[in-house]
């Protein structure tokens, strides 16, 4: 009897639960709902169809409810009341984040301006003073992506970027040997190198890509034809712009990985990157070791890199960005021609560092503050002739910009301050001593973007550049970007683009103002110039699945300042005058002419491949009269040092299940080199890269790369052994599950 009442009880009770908690819901739904509605826009106010609008309960992990703005950008939702979390997403737009509290009945009206999202790869930030569209640039570009450098498996940015378009490269030996880049026939010192708007150039434009490794990259741009009229010195060929990985909402990512392979090549790293609020971050470190292929041939590089961010609102935000790379590298010389040097060596150490506030004032002004400071040091320890350089560089700039729907115009400042400590020989080369330089260089600038129509984009700009060296210069450049036919099916989209622009790379701090007896600087140095055009057609086929681009260039150097023999001067025969003496002067024209040809494609779901072609003609048009004097770099009717006449790429990469497999390879033909005291022929070679990757289990993968493919024995400059066949296995997790 007791047992059936406890059970009756029990069961009017739970009745009695459900008949609340049924009248509750009742109540609940019976409330008014909310409605949010609104317009979507992009950062010139036009309307941004096909935009994801996602809004879920804070504390909840699906979405509530979903919808998609239509072709005026408008949407609406209905809701129940509440507190929400409200995700804004669209390709190429940076995702918009906003918690909202919704009371009974409330109807809240929320327009949101979206801004470009600068590590898509459909967005190119370097080609004008505000990210745009990539395929409504005028200039034309280049970009990677982390996905194409995780599929190479590559380590070296340098041997990256040789596979594009309108690059040689110029590598004293192996991994760790002094490498340089050139793009469209420019020399060396003609492009521009930023890490996030940092400048990593020297002061003179030369920079070292051997310290460069892929370690914490996201993307890389990479826009041809003179471009300093934005960014004044060294941008006489173009720029490459460098992009760190950023912290994203969600679980922290964690990426660690290890390596080894021959030569006792080692190479480990790590790297996190997330956000907390406001906060965003990512940060990496990494290592490699190898002893090279030879005597005296190791290397070793560590690097650190970082960007951190605040996120004021929706439209305010300050980042904080650094890398730093210290090396150190044997260098045991043109082992081809000589027996290897046993004693010298390069040291090296790159920081960069910056902050960047980005913030708008109204709907159509936008607002970017930035500081950079860059160090490089480079120590060349040689017991009979050590040199030490060190180089500081401060900038300050700002820029405002008014963006409508059609136009865009900004207006910048740049200040800039450069310190240089040049090391001297004295007592025959036995002792070293160091002198001081400064330069205190300003521009402003003028970048304005027109769209008319919706097919044509056009850009001007001008810069005026004063330079405690070279004096004021006025810099212009211009272009247009035509959409012929825009179109799906088996002929898409058709696209014109040309572009004038004009380069100018000040001297360098030794050829302007060194002070060694033997080299004197000349303080009277003009800049070197380059006047650029750049026209091109780019062609989709298939529904986009495959996509071809053809881009003329003719590039105009003047005023290149060349390295000319000269009698020693009497404080130079005081110390014996051991390396000889010469002295820095202006004196050549060159051109480099030729043609850019890519293609790129979808052959299956799983297949891709990617194609490249430069033909780029370079000739010494005028150089010194004096037969004493003439620089044998330079000599009238010669082709320019280490641009080849025809190089070129082609990669297949296939991503089946798991595994992700990559052939690349590369090519150059015959070039011109120097061996002091005239010029010599390097002959032409061609390289296999392999790869492959194999994702495990719970975000482990296992990789190999075999470079060097068929073992093939060439150089890249002359004397210098390129390394042989290398291959390195490793082993890789991730928090970022696919």
């Amino acid at each position: 009897m007791r047992d059936s009442t406890r059970f009756l009880f029990s069961l009017c009770l739970a009745v009695l639960l459900s008949g609340f908690s049924l009248v509750a819901q009742l109540v609940a739904q019976s409330k008014p709902q909310a409605t949010i509605s609104g317009t979507i826009s992009d950062p010139g106010g036009a309307a941004v169809g096909g935009a994801s609008i996602a809004v879920r309960e804070v504390s909840a992990s699906e979405p509530a409810a979903t919808t998609i703005s239509d072709a005026d950008g408008h949407f609406s939702l209905s809701l129940q009341p509440g507190r929400y979390r409200v995700l804004v997403s669209r390709e190429s737009f940076r995702v918009m984040d906003q918690e909202i509290n919704l009371a009974a009945g409330e109807s809240r009206q929320l327009n949101w301006q979206m801004s470009l999202e600068p590590l898509s790869l459909k967005v190119l930030v370097t080609s004008q003073a505000l990210p745009v569209a990539a395929a409504s640039s005028p200039a034309p570009a280049d970009i990677l992506t982390r996905a194409q450098i995780d599929q190479r498996i590559a380590s070296s940015l340098p041997d990256l970027l040789v596979t594009l378009p309108g690059f040689s490269l110029g590598r004293t030996g192996p991994e760790g040997g002094t490498t340089a880049l050139f793009l469209d026939g420019g020399n060396s010192n003609y492009t521009k190198v930023l890490i996030d708007g940092i400048p990593a150039n020297q002061p003179g434009g030369l920079i070292d890509f051997s310290p460069f490794t892929v370690d914490n990259i996201e993307k890389i741009e990479v826009v041809h034809g003179a471009q300093s009229a934005l960014y004044g010195s060294d941008a006489m060929a173009g720029v490459i712009q460098i992009f760190t990985r950023r912290g994203a909402p969600g679980i922290p990512q964690l990426t660690a990985f290890a390596e080894g392979g021959n030569f006792s090549t080692g190479h480990g790293g790590a790297e996190l990157a997330g956000s907390l609020g406001h906060f965003n971050y990512s940060g990496g470190v990494s290592d490699l070791e190898t002893q090279g292929q030879g005597p005296n041939d190791a290397f070793r590089l560590r690097t650190l890199s970082g960007n951190f961010g605040w996120r004021f609102s929706d439209t305010a935000h300050l980042s904080f960005i650094l890398r730093d790379a210290v090396s150190d590298a044997g260098t045991p010389g043109q082992s081809l021609l000589f027996p290897a040097n046993l004693t010298d060596s390069i040291a090296q150490h790159n920081f960069n560092s910056g902050m960047l506030a980005d913030f708008n004032s109204g709907a159509h002004w936008h607002h970017q503050l930035l500081t950079t400071e860059t160090y490089y040091r480079e120590h060349n320890i040689d017991p009979f002739f050590p040199t030490s350089y060190q180089y500081n560089r401060v900038d300050l700039s700002g820029q405002s910009s008014y963006i409508q729907k059609t136009v865009g115009v900004t207006a910048g400042y740049q200040y800039e301050i450069e310190n240089g400590f040049l090391s001297t020989t004295s007592d025959g080369g036995l002792s070293l001593a160091q002198t001081h330089a400064r330069r205190n260089n300003q521009a402003g600038y003028l970048d304005a973007r027109w769209q008319p129509i919706g097919r044509v984009t056009m850009n001007a700009g001008a810069r005026v550049e004063n330079n405690a060296t070279f004096g004021t210069r006025v810099i212009p450049r211009a272009g247009i970007s035509y959409t012929l036919r825009s179109a799906q099916g088996a002929w898409g989209d058709t696209r014109l683009h040309v572009t004038y622009g004009q380069g100018i790379v000040e001297p360098r701090f030794d050829q302007a103002y060194g002070t060694d007896p033997c080299f004197p600087g000349d303080p009277h140095l003009r800049a070197e110039e380059s006047r650029s055009v750049h026209a091109g057609i780019d062609q989709k086929l298939d529904s986009g699945r495959w996509r071809f681009s053809a881009d003329y260039f003719e590039n105009r150097f003047h005023n290149i300042i060349s390295f000319l023999n000269a009698p020693p001067s009497a404080a130079c025969l005081a110390i014996g005058a051991p390396f000889g003496a010469g002295a820095f002067f202006n004196t050549n024209l060159a051109r480099a002419r030729g043609a850019n040809l890519s293609a790129e494609g979808r052959i299956t779901r799983w297949l891709t491949t990617a194609a490249n072609y430069t033909y780029d003609s370079t000739r010494t048009l005028s150089a010194s009269s004096d037969p004493l004097n003439i620089d044998p770099n330079y000599l009238p009717g010669s082709p320019l040092l280490r641009r080849p006449l025809h190089s070129g790429s082609a990669s297949l990469n296939a991503n089946f299940w798991r595994l992700n497999a990559n052939l690349s390879g590369y090519f150059t033909g015959k070039r011109a080199d120097y061996n002091f005291p005239a010029q010599v022929q390097d002959a032409g070679y061609a390289r296999l890269d392999l790869a492959a990757a194999y994702k495990m289990f719970h975000g482990v993968s296992i990789f190999a790369r075999i470079a060097n493919l068929a073992n093939q024995h060439y150089v890249e400059v002359y004397g210098y052994p390129a390394l042989g066949r290398e291959y390195r296995v490793g082993i890789k997790y991730t928090t970022a599950h696919e």
